[in-house]
């Protein structure tokens, strides 16, 4: 089905108001800013989102599924005027809320480098618990082996990436190209060698700074994820290949103060031997992971809080107030400077408390547009935010959204086919909605996907085989798309019902094929 938009033709009044009063909730702030940005660039804001469209969007979003039709049906009834905000609140505070979080960054911070159930634990259990993100990222960042048993699964984001594969070493200038991209917003990877040649704030002692925090780590074999380090006990000389001209440096983060690397006798680097005996990996004096987690995720590094609010406002907007995501340079400013310090202000102030930062998000206006347009109007730039964007959906949202609507049991065999037919290769972001014609056939052809469509007790199918054919078009659309059929859809279905000739069913499960394979399913919009 094509996308949908429309635009709204009411004019703006905010040209002589102040952009921005604290006192005023945070969503209402964003939603001044975005105005005033679309206002001065002469582009009309979309309408809305109408009840069914911001539903689905919503619980795709803070879910990671579609609703159940019976949730659908009684929130369309509901006419109470606040029944968007008890959405929001209901689904934040629901028992889905934790999983999607944990799914949703296990994506962003090891773009399917690989699984562990300790990290899946330490995520959902973060997210129930909604620890502060900075928090979040020292667990993550130091890898304490001495953690408790929940957190020790945080170590993950660095032992996958301490292993090697084959003959190949490991690669330590991905882990520091990671550190910096994820946790920073900043791509160093072309400036490992020398001075970035196209972007001018990226220096090379930015990346070796970074490469000095993690270059002494190494992976504990075991089923446990595991950090070691060796002791750092010297400063690391490198040197650009078109100048020669060595220089120094201990760890540092870009444009942060050097570490000082202290001097201890040799033999004396440990404070806890390791242990071939037990395994046990030791614990140097000086550890310079402890030193990356208690300097880089802090109230002071305006690069950590800055990527962190972009990341939040992708996860919902569907695209970075600064885009891509990992390029954070002058070169490549916001969209809405001020946005981007608002937001970054105010999760300083509200502790990095991620679950208060997406509620207020989804309160706004900017996040209930609608994504319609109507026919033959040209769609604004999408860094304008003035129309809802279409926002990929992961292969574990498509998974749980096409179980949700069959009325199928979810189970871990079907989910891995999913993610083997809808997710991109290692290390490559998901960020855009891309068909595949991978996807496609899958969809078209996998028999447990088929068999989903079949008339079983519970199943969509065989709900709508007992259902009135003037009936069954509603059903279907509600369980499948979240909304109503329009006139034309009904008549079709009653179209293609008619026609069936004997073979009522086998229709209605073509007809619920035909709604799970379309782009209006694929997307969340």
């Amino acid at each position: 089905m094509p996308v949908r938009f429309y635009f709204l033709a009411t004019a703006y009044t905010l040209a002589f108001t102040p952009l921005v009063f604290a006192a005023d909730p945070l969503a209402v702030r964003i939603d001044r800013l975005i105005e005033a940005k679309a206002k001065t660039e002469g582009v009309p804001l979309a309408a809305r989102a109408d009840d069914a469209e911001f539903l689905r969007r919503a619980w795709l979003d803070l879910a990671g599924q579609i609703p159940p039709t019976a949730d659908v049906r009684a929130f369309l009834a509901d006419r109470s005027a606040d029944k968007r905000a008890r959405l929001l609140d209901r689904l934040l505070d629901g028992p889905d809320y934790a999983p999607r979080m944990a799914d949703r960054f296990h994506l962003m911070l090891m773009e399917r480098l690989g699984d562990h159930t300790e990290w899946s634990t330490y995520l959902r259990e973060t997210f129930a618990a909604n620890k502060p993100w900075d928090a979040m990222a020292r667990d993550i960042l130091r890898a304490d082996p001495k953690a408790d048993a929940v957190t020790r699964g945080a170590a993950f984001f660095l032992a996958k990436r301490l292993e090697n594969y084959g003959q190949n070493p490991v690669d330590y200038s991905a882990l520091t190209r990671d550190v910096g991209r994820l946790f920073l917003g900043k791509n160093l990877q072309c400036a490992e060698c020398h001075d970035h040649l196209f972007i001018n704030d990226y220096k090379q002692r930015h990346f070796q700074g970074l490469f000095a925090y993690v270059k002494n780590t190494t992976l504990v074999p075991g089923p446990t994820p595991r950090v070691a380090e060796k002791p750092t006990t010297e400063k690391m000389k490198f040197a650009s290949v078109f100048t020669k001209v060595e220089m120094i440096t201990g760890p540092a983060l870009p444009d942060g103060r050097m570490v000082e690397v202290p001097a201890f006798p040799k033999g004396q680097e440990y404070a806890e031997s390791p242990d071939r005996k037990t395994n046990a990996p030791g614990v140097p004096k000086f550890s310079t992971l402890a030193a990356l987690s208690e300097q880089l995720p802090t109230v002071k590094n305006r690069d950590f809080v800055r990527n962190a609010v972009n990341r939040l406002w992708f996860v919902l907007l569907g695209r970075g107030l600064v885009h891509p995501l990992d390029l954070h340079h002058a070169d490549n400013p916001a969209s809405h400077p001020e946005l981007l310090e608002l937001l970054a202000d105010e999760f300083v102030a509200h502790q990095f408390d991620i679950k208060w930062l997406l509620r207020e998000i989804a309160r706004s206006e900017t996040y209930q547009r609608s994504s319609l347009l109507p026919a033959g109007v040209k769609p604004p730039d999408p860094a304008l935010f003035a129309v809802a964007l279409e926002k990929r959906l992961s292969a574990e949202q498509l998974f749980a959204a096409v179980c949700q609507a069959a009325g199928g049991k979810p189970t871990p065999a079907l989910k891995a086919k999913f993610v083997k037919a809808y997710a991109n290769q290692p290390r490559e972001p998901e960020e855009e909605p891309i068909p595949s014609l991978r996807g496609a056939l899958f969809v078209l052809h996998d028999a447990d996907v088929l068999a989903l469509l079949k008339p079983k007790p519970g199943s969509l199918v065989d709900r709508l085989a007992n259902l009135a054919d003037a009936d069954l078009a509603d059903e279907l659309y509600l369980s499948v798309l979240t909304r109503h059929p329009t006139a034309e859809e009904t008549a079709t279905v009653k179209k293609i019902l008619t026609a069936a000739d004997g073979k009522r069913t086998d229709a209605i499960s073509e007809l619920a094929w035909a709604l799970i394979a379309s782009t209006e399913f694929g997307v969340n919009h």
